[in-house]
């Protein structure tokens, strides 16, 4: 590809910070450099490219529909610049990764092997980040993913790995466990999902009494929480408490269960934004799920 065929890097940063303040004022700020040095970086860009890119008026600016079309390719390119340098070993970037998960699966599944995966990796640098509501908001700005739905709802990608099978089932504390009845014992579900206690119910012919009151809760978090303090019976699933039965925090106190249609997937960066840290990150969790095939 001829080097001519492209606008020089200033110009394009110039264009980029203009955009986003719609300000050459503010623009020449966050570039250090003078309001006219910004200013003929984009008139020299505008000849280069044959289009006027900003509408100028008295004390604003506005983009043209060609920037407005021009805007998101620059704005990628300069992603895929920033993740590539930051791949090299020797910068700093290189070594920090951010996690974007469920609350329940890093309280329950991510926290207690974080020992195991310090010890393998002690250069990184973990962000772990754990939104309740709508996960794909704040996506855009994690490096890796690891996203729980139901497999036609996340669909399938070459950046997708589905790492769990899973069933789920009532759960509770080993002090309640004794001759405990799921029609008269206070139940816990967590809200969004569909491995729920009428999924479970369903599945063995039953059903709620009318008026039965089930208490929702926003995260694993709080409904585990509550079968762990003895409040009640949960419905969990294989991954989030295979710690909490092996040790004995927990049990089942009935045997069926039901196989989930929702699973955890990991989700990674297209290949040519991959760095070290999110690489080394991705390969540690397919490889720790694998091991333990706690989907089984």
């Amino acid at each position: 590809m001829s080097h001519a065929a492209l606008p020089p890097l200033n110009w394009l940063r110039a264009f980029e910070a203009a955009a986003r303040h719609l300000s050459f004022t503010a623009a020449s700020n966050e570039l250090h450099l003078t309001q006219s040095a910004v200013s003929q970086h984009i008139r020299s860009l505008e000849g280069f490219l044959g289009k006027p890119l900003f509408v100028r008026h008295a004390r604003s600016l506005a983009l043209t529909e060609e920037a407005t079309n021009y805007l998101p390719a620059v704005r990628e390119a300069f992603r895929v610049l920033q993740t590539g340098t930051s791949a090299f070993p020797g910068m700093p970037s290189a070594r920090s990764v951010t996690l974007q998960c469920n609350m329940g699966f890093a309280t329950y599944c991510l926290v207690p092997r974080l020992p195991a995966l310090l010890a393998a990796h002690p250069w990184l640098e973990l962000n772990i980040v754990t939104p309740i509501w709508d996960p794909e908001q704040t996506a855009a700005r994690a490096d890796v993913e690891i996203r729980f739905g139901s497999v036609d709802a996340l669909g399938l990608a070459p950046q997708i790995t589905r790492l769990t099978r899973e069933t789920f089932y009532p759960v509770c504390s080993p002090s309640i466990a004794q001759g405990v009845d799921w029609r008269t014992t206070p139940l816990f579900d967590c809200a969004g999902v569909l491995a729920t206690w009428q999924g479970w119910l369903s599945g063995q012919g039953e059903a709620l009494a009318p008026g039965r009151v089930v208490t929702l809760c926003s995260t694993f978090s709080v409904s585990i929480g509550a079968a762990l303090a003895g409040a009640g019976l949960a419905m969990a699933h294989d991954s989030l408490v295979a710690d909490a039965l092996a040790s004995g925090q927990l049990v089942r106190p009935f045997e069926q269960s039901v196989e989930m249609n929702e699973c955890y997937c990991l989700i990674e960066p297209q290949e040519h934004l991959r760095t070290p840290s999110s690489s080394a990150l991705a390969q540690w969790l397919t490889a720790q799920f694998k091991a333990e095939d706690v989907s089984t």
